[in-house]
């Protein structure tokens, strides 16, 4: 646990989640705070100005609609209140610019002071820019120029240029328009900037409150994802920690989103596979291990009584000695397949045979065996089942199951072959009168380290590796394969194979 421990600091220096979480959101928070800054104070002006400038666009063109009608001063005096502005309008006429209405939002009949030279100059302007002309304008009257600037004399003083205070600055917006009868008129709406200055130090003042308010409130959020995200997630690698040590009885407490709560049932789920894993492992190295010592211990027993024993070097127990020596080279073998089958170094090789002959001349030297042992191996096959697939394979795979029938049939000996052909698929089956496999334990029994009988016995034929080395070969083939059975009254293993018409060939991917 220490070395794993020290491995780990080692290997993954860095920032916790914690400190992450908390630079994120002071990011935010900074970002957040900038754009306020932006959008509030650098550029509250801007924003100003351009709504009233639309107010005062959109109020002309509404009384260019009420020309020559007995409402229109009304309505400009209206306008003038509610939107804080002062509005003039003057008659156009080869005289001059006659005023026609001149009212404001104060109510005091005092407008913008303009002169027949500024009217006449405005009245150009609007007439170059089809009609519309907006602008600036200081005390005066005095346009401004581009920038702000104006030029404007003090009592007897040199012109000099001065940046103007925004509550000197009035927006102004002309329109021409005429009338139903075609009489012309001059629109001149002006409006002052807002006194922005106490507005921006509200804000400043506001935009400190609301800095103080996000760092607390990041601060806070920054604890609570804390405590629901990294803290589960430091339990869990601290159960981690020991699950690689081998303590499979580690539990795994995924408290609080959905995704750390999926993460330890994952993680729950994989400790009991491992856990099931290195004790089936074992029992397999127990198992292979009983079955390696028998037959060199018989082997060895045997040899030195025919070393001390002259009498006893006989034919039968040389023949002894080579069955054995043939059971430590099949479980080897097995070994090796199953190892290479699982690493995928053995690819099928395919090609086009009759099964339903194939296995007839396998099930004919199965004869001897029978006859020797005892056992009745009842074989039936349906006509002709032309398949694809790697003959050796597909050989291997059936031997092992009819071994496994033999060694775990009941004390009758009777084991049952059968070969069906039903909708374009070919079905071998192998059934024996054993004891079963109880429901719980079906979906294991295809494992290499598992055995449904914890009392581990000889098999009478094979290595005990059978049934792994089929489910490597069906897998491979792409076949079906499964198994029923009944506690008490036997088992029947099967697999398919698709037939296909003769000539046919089609390759597997």
């Amino acid at each position: 646990m220490k070395s794993l421990e020290m491995k780990t600091k080692r290997h993954f220096k860095g920032v916790s989640i914690g400190w992450k979480l908390a630079a994120y959101l002071l990011v935010f928070v900074i970002l957040t705070l900038l754009v306020v800054w932006l959008f509030q104070i650098l550029l509250l002006d801007v924003f100003v100005e351009n709504t009233k400038k639309k107010e005062l666009g959109r109020t002309a063109d509404q009384l260019s609609e009420l020309l020559g009608d007995d409402s229109l001063e009304r309505s400009a005096l209206g306008y003038a209140s509610e939107r804080f502005m002062s509005i003039s309008i003057y008659r156009i006429s080869e005289s001059g610019a006659t005023p026609v209405v001149d009212v404001n939002a104060w109510g005091d009949g005092k407008t913008l002071w303009l002169g027949q030279e500024q009217l006449s100059s405005f009245y150009q302007k609007a007439s170059e820019n089809n009609g519309v002309y907006d602008t600036k304008v200081a005390f005066g009257g005095k346009e401004l120029e581009e920038g702000g600037f104006a030029f404007f004399p003090f009592g007897r003083e040199n012109y000099k240029d001065s940046r103007i205070p925004a509550k000197n600055i009035r927006l102004v917006h002309i329109l021409l328009a005429s009338d139903s009868t075609g009489n012309q008129y001059l629109l001149f709406l002006d409006a002052p900037l807002l006194p922005l200055d106490v507005t921006v130090a509200t804000l400043k003042m506001q935009f400190v409150w609301i800095t103080m308010f996000l760092l607390v409130l990041a601060a806070l959020m920054v604890h609570f994802l804390y405590r629901k995200i990294s803290k589960p997630l430091i339990r869990m690698n601290a159960s981690a920690k020991q699950l690689a040590d081998g303590k499979y009885d580690v539990s795994f407490s995924g408290k609080g989103y959905r995704e750390t709560k999926e993460l330890a049932q994952t993680l729950d789920y994989a400790a009991s596979e491992l856990s099931q894993l290195d004790r089936l492992q074992k029992e397999l190295i127990a198992n292979i291990s009983h079955d390696l010592r028998t037959p060199l211990t018989m082997i060895k027993g045997y040899g030195e009584m025919m070393r001390d024993i002259p009498d006893e070097n006989t034919p039968e127990n040389m023949q002894l000695i080579l069955d054995e020596t043939e059971r430590l080279s099949a479980l080897v073998n097995d070994l090796l397949d199953i190892s290479k089958l699982q690493a995928g170094a053995t690819v099928p090789q395919m090609t086009q045979f009759d099964l339903t002959e194939v296995l007839s001349e396998v099930m004919a030297r199965y004869d001897a065996f029978t006859k020797r042992q005892g056992y009745s191996i009842h074989w039936s096959a349906e006509g002709m089942a032309p398949v694809l697939a790697d003959r050796k394979m597909i050989l291997q795979a059936f031997c092992n199951l009819i071994n496994n029938a033999i060694n775990y049939t009941g004390e009758d000996k009777q084991v049952w072959v059968r070969q069906t052909v039903k909708d374009q698929r070919v079905r071998i089956s192998f059934t024996d009168t054993g004891s079963g496999i109880p429901q719980d334990q079906v979906a294991l029994i295809w494992d290499r380290y598992y055995k449904v009988d914890k009392v581990h016995r000889r098999a009478e034929v094979g290595s005990g590796l059978g049934l792994s080395i089929v489910k490597e070969i069906l897998d491979k083939h792409h076949a079906a394969y499964g198994v029923t059975s009944t506690p008490g009254a036997g088992s029947t293993f099967w697999f398919e194979l698709p037939v296909i018409t003769q000539g046919y060939e089609e390759g597997f991917h």
